[in-house]
């Protein structure tokens, strides 16, 4: 099943399944959200959650039990339940159930809501700690940014000038190698080549936006204040980019395993409830 908002001048379209974005257009019906081409990438805007990234060999510990996760988590895979809907704006909720609890041992509710103001759409997080215990946690977005001509005639714009360096990865996990991105006035042209050691990984940022330029002229902005960290990701030959806000990353190779002190994670305290937002701003 699949849920569509709208407003005068944007449409979004949301599937049940991971309650994952898979189309925004605006009303000249121009597509800004990657088809999902599985030759390529064969996803859209899935969620990551409980984990963000990979946990070594996809395993973790607590209170010294050994659980299993795959990359990104599980809730990406799963159904949710549209729980609200207007014209503009659709919630959708996700509980923990006996399936999840064998892979992750905490009750828990996610939503994500949806809401289409102007020219822009705004992705919200809940986390709610339905456990009696506390409760770690990732959170993270994937959203894949169509890009309909020559990926060099695309570049980035960080809201800020800063040092832009971020951390390599070794099969699958953060390396304590990194790298600065190369910048003209806090502008990035792109070329595959950034990305032949798979995504950019940026720990902390200054900014908290990104406008991604086409042929120099702002196309889309990525607004992500409430998140410290950053992904940026794509496949080589891709007509997409992936900007993606994130809570947590993958496991350094000498990570313990005990998933509370996982490097970048989240700790929400029982019955507490965690919000962040993250916006898609067509230009």
């Amino acid at each position: 099943m699949n849920t569509t908002i709208s407003n005068s001048t944007l449409k979004a379209s949301i599937k049940h399944a991971g309650a994952e974005l898979f189309s925004l257009t605006d009303n000249q019906n121009k597509e800004y959200i990657w088809e999902g081409n599985p030759d390529f990438w064969g996803k859209h805007s899935p969620i990551l959650f409980p984990i963000v990234g990979t946990l070594r060999n996809n395993t973790y510990t607590i209170n010294e039990k050994e659980y299993h996760l795959p990359r990104h988590g599980f809730a990406r895979d799963m159904e949710f339940e549209l729980v609200e809907k207007t014209e503009n704006s659709a919630v959708f909720s996700l509980e923990s159930n006996s399936e999840t609890l064998k892979k992750y041992p905490f009750d828990f509710e996610l939503q994500l809501i949806y809401t289409i103001e102007n020219t822009s759409l705004n992705i919200e997080y809940v986390v709610i700690n339905k456990s009696e215990t506390k409760m770690p946690f990732s959170i993270g977005a994937h959203p894949a940014i169509a890009l309909p001509e020559k990926f060099e005639n695309y570049a980035f714009k960080f809201e800020k000038e800063e040092s832009l360096k971020f951390n390599l990865l070794e099969n699958d996990l953060i390396s304590n190698k990194t790298q600065t991105l190369k910048t003209v006035e806090s502008v990035v042209p792109l070329n595959y080549k950034l990305f032949e050691n798979d995504a950019l990984v940026f720990k902390t940022l200054e900014s908290n936006s990104l406008t991604i330029l086409e042929n120099s002229k702002p196309y889309v902005k990525v607004d992500f204040e409430d998140f410290p960290s950053l992904g940026i990701w794509t496949k080589d030959k891709a007509p997409f980019i992936c900007i993606e806000p994130w809570f947590g990353y993958s496991d350094t190779a000498n990570n313990p395993g005990d998933l509370f002190k996982k490097e970048g994670i989240l700790i929400l305290e029982a019955d507490q409830t965690f919000h962040s937002q993250f916006s898609i701003k067509i230009l």
